[in-house]
């Protein structure tokens, strides 16, 4: 019988999925998940998580937002369509927002400007944050911080920090996701930040069509079905069982999306 799986992060809305994303969610359901966050990443792919989840209703779940690497090319208005957008019925989350440090598409000014925008908007529409967080853990930490009192739920999505990031994170409140990277042969050092997330605060992801797991590494796209790989290596080195961690994931998954 296949594990409950929930895959808190694909990008089925983008060219990578065009025409098949009805085959990819028959093959999500046939290998046990039972909902899928869809991540925007600027106005189009918002929207078309927004349709994906009118379409998919109570399966596929809208994240809407303007990614660090897209904001530099969003035109002036692109923020108040994400704010409209967000009224929409099956978006359950704001993102993913945060900073990238690795590419050189948006001045880190800007990335913090629009970082603090989409927390402000989730502050409103008491939703939840998915960050994105490249080589750049210390600062969206420091961003956090300043945060407080009032930060909302936000998620780490695909971990990739250290032992004390995570901790930093989890003093802030926050969530903490891991991606097909956990599985990777070289990753021991995430598999021990894995293995030390409390159990109410993890949560599994593909990052589709990105980071295939093990066992298939580098065969694009990357897809929601495969999420099981990245649940088993957590499972293990957390010295769990798969079913155990399935349904400690899933019931997390819905607590962040605030489903019911």
């Amino acid at each position: 019988m296949p594990l409950p799986l929930f895959d808190t992060h694909a990008h089925l809305n983008t060219d990578a999925f065009d025409g098949c994303v009805s085959e990819v969610v028959e093959r999500s359901k046939a290998a046990g998940v039972t909902g899928i966050g869809v991540i925007g990443i600027d106005v189009a792919t918002s929207r078309r998580a927004c349709e994906l989840a009118a379409e998919y209703p109570g399966y596929l779940h809208a994240v809407v937002g303007i990614q660090p690497n897209s904001a530099n090319e969003a035109k002036p208005d692109d923020f108040s369509v994400i704010e409209q957008l967000v009224k929409e019925p099956g978006v359950r989350g704001i993102g993913e927002t945060g900073l990238d440090c690795y590419w050189d598409d948006t001045p880190i000014e800007l990335q913090h400007d629009y970082f603090d925008r989409h927390l402000e908007l989730a502050r409103q529409t008491k939703l939840s944050v998915v960050i994105h967080m490249r080589e750049s853990c210390e600062l969206v930490i420091e961003q956090l911080r300043r945060q407080q009192p009032t930060l909302p739920l936000c998620v780490m999505h695909s971990f990739t920090g250290t032992v004390d990031q995570a901790k930093a994170c989890l003093d802030l409140g926050l969530m903490i996701s891991f991606a097909g990277m956990v599985t990777f042969k070289k990753s021991d050092d995430l598999r021990s930040v894995a293995k030390m997330v409390p159990a109410d605060r993890i949560l599994v992801e593909t990052d589709s069509p990105y980071l295939s797991p093990e066992p298939l590494r580098g065969k694009r796209p990357n897809e929601p079905a495969r999420v099981e790989h990245t649940l088993r290596a957590i499972a293990k080195v957390r010295g769990v069982s798969a079913e155990e961690l399935a349904e400690t994931t899933t019931a997390n998954a819905k607590r962040f999306f605030q489903l019911s």
